[in-house]
């Protein structure tokens, strides 16, 4: 039986220089609680949040991970209530003086004979669905888009069976822009590798206005097209043989017949688990992230890595802090100084705001238990497990390596997601703490919760129970394999993750530092 099940008090510590500890506990416990060390609370401590193991003196360094969160803002007592308003941000990591490739890691044994049941395309990637997308390269065309995709769902996708779905690729961008202002290529390659996603097949579908600065072929040239023409995979709104709204709905939906039949022909094959690109992120964030659910995405990540995928892990603000922990697993100085070049161009991205790193934690991640930033970065990258770093890729570009790689992107879950998917990624892990219904049509997102409370209260939304590590009752290899093999089966088509089954799939969000004009 749990710790939570018998009441006996426990907390949480992550390593032995570690001066705090967090309470496992379910709604906490209050002052005078005793544990099993001998150490009192002196006063109520909220669930996952902070105690103090020691006492700490003004300005002393708070050490969590075996590292410094922070310095005390004032003297705390043995057993106190640790929390944000007592800890201090520290400075960045030094860019500067990261280590460059210092401590590689050694190669795992490679896992050979996982495979999937996925869908091959043209150009040797793999999708684990099959879906017509229909993209669009200005917000004016995208109502017009959305309506056309209703019709196309309601009258022509039951003809195809083996087509999972017909989704639209909008968005808010394409005039009214700086379009050749340093920044702009970002949101421009983002929607152009968005409709070459594994999961589309191959088939994309452009829409145009006409007038628009983002021309398509700015957007997508046909050079990059597996086989179609120019003529073939555009439909301008404005082009003069169209007359009237129905006539430009009606063009639409040839158009994406034409589509339809070529990938109903589809059918799932067996592919190598290599042939996965598994995008991981992490929203609504609580302290028991970094112990739980990170953790065993972590080990998952190594797994998959073992078996030749690419991992991809992002959130510039979320790695910033722990940059000097990651500097030193890249497998050579190169990629070490282009995940450095990252960082520091996220950094005066920032700065041009008014803002810094200090500005990426919520509410919620507070009332979870995180006191800042650097605690938050702390347990963000136990999702990329302990496996060399063999690549970086700037926002919106297409990943091209294998294994671990850092693909930079804002830390909003949105414009994560769509880059993710933008760098090809197939498959989708996302863990949280406080809990989010967010999934993505695009591609399977399977839901990892840090909590078992949140898995039992949720139970129709949460795919994976990572709070069972808390508790006990599983431990992080056992989440782990749990985890690689549900990817496995949600790849291959054989489980459904409750986003797919309710249809929660947010909408595309793009990242334009550009300026609007």
């Amino acid at each position: 039986m749990s710790d939570r099940q018998t009441g006996r008090p426990r907390y949480l510590r992550m390593h032995e220089r570690d001066n705090v500890a967090i309470v496992v506990n379910s709604g906490g416990l209050p002052s005078g609680v005793q544990f099993e060390s001998g150490l009192t609370l002196t006063e109520s401590v909220p669930e996952a949040h902070k105690l103090a193991l020691i006492d700490i003196e003004q300005g002393a360094p708070i050490v969590r991970y075996g590292v410094t969160i922070g310095q005390a803002t004032r003297s705390i007592r043995q057993g106190s209530w640790v929390h944000e308003g007592m800890v201090a941000l520290p400075t960045a990591p030094d860019l500067d003086r990261a280590p460059l490739a210092t401590e590689t890691p050694v190669p795992q044994p490679a896992l050979e004979g996982y495979t999937f049941e996925g869908y091959r395309n043209a150009d040797g990637t793999v999708g684990t669905k099959n879906i017509l997308g229909i993209s669009t390269t200005v917000q004016c065309v995208a109502p017009s888009v959305n309506f056309a995709v209703k019709r196309i769902k309601a009258e022509i996708l039951p003809r195809y069976p083996n087509v999972d779905d017909v989704i639209a690729i909008t968005h808010s961008y394409g005039c009214g822009v700086a379009i050749d202002a340093p920044g702009a290529e970002i949101p421009i390659r983002t929607l152009g590798n968005l409709s070459l996603n594994p999961n589309l097949g191959g088939t994309p579908l452009v829409v145009s206005l006409g007038c628009e600065k983002l021309q398509p072929t700015r957007m997508l040239p046909a050079s990059r097209l597996p086989v179609l023409t120019e003529e073939s995979y555009v439909m301008r709104f404005q082009d003069e043989e169209h007359r009237g709204f129905g006539d430009i709905v009606a063009a639409i939906m040839r158009m994406a017949e034409k589509r339809l039949e070529r990938l109903n022909q589809r059918v799932r094959v067996s592919c190598p688990a290599s042939d996965l690109v598994v995008g991981l992120q992490c929203g609504g964030s609580d302290a028991f992230s970094g112990v739980t659910a990170n953790p065993a995405v972590g080990y998952a990540s190594d797994l998959l890595v073992r078996t030749g995928a690419t991992v991809m892990f992002s959130e510039v603000t979320e790695v910033r802090d722990a940059i000097h922990l990651l500097t030193a697993r890249a497998v050579n100085e190169s990629v070490a100084r282009d995940l450095v070049r990252q960082m520091a161009w996220y950094d005066a991205y920032l700065h041009r705001g008014a803002a810094d790193r200090s500005a990426n934690p919520t509410p919620g991640n507070k009332e979870g238990g995180l006191a800042n930033v650097v605690e938050k970065s702390l347990g963000s990258i136990a999702k990329s497990g302990s496996s060399a770093l063999m690549g970086v890729i700037g926002p919106g570009e297409r990943v091209k390596s294998k294994g671990l790689i850092f693909a930079a992107t804002p830390a909003s879950d949105f414009i994560c997601g769509t880059l993710q998917l933008a760098a090809a990624m197939n498959m989708h892990v996302f863990t949280t703490g406080r809990g989010t219904p967010y999934g993505l049509a695009m591609a399977p997102v399977i839901k990892v919760a840090s909590r078992t409370e949140l898995a039992n209260r949720w139970p129709d939304l949460i795919d994976l129970d990572a709070g069972r590590i808390a508790t006990g009752d599983a431990t992080i290899e056992e989440i782990g394999w749990e985890l690689f093999h549900l990817i496995l089966d949600v790849a291959s088509g054989r489980k459904q993750t409750w986003a797919d089954h309710w249809g929660l799939h947010n909408d595309f969000a793009l990242f334009n530092p550009a300026p609007v004009t």
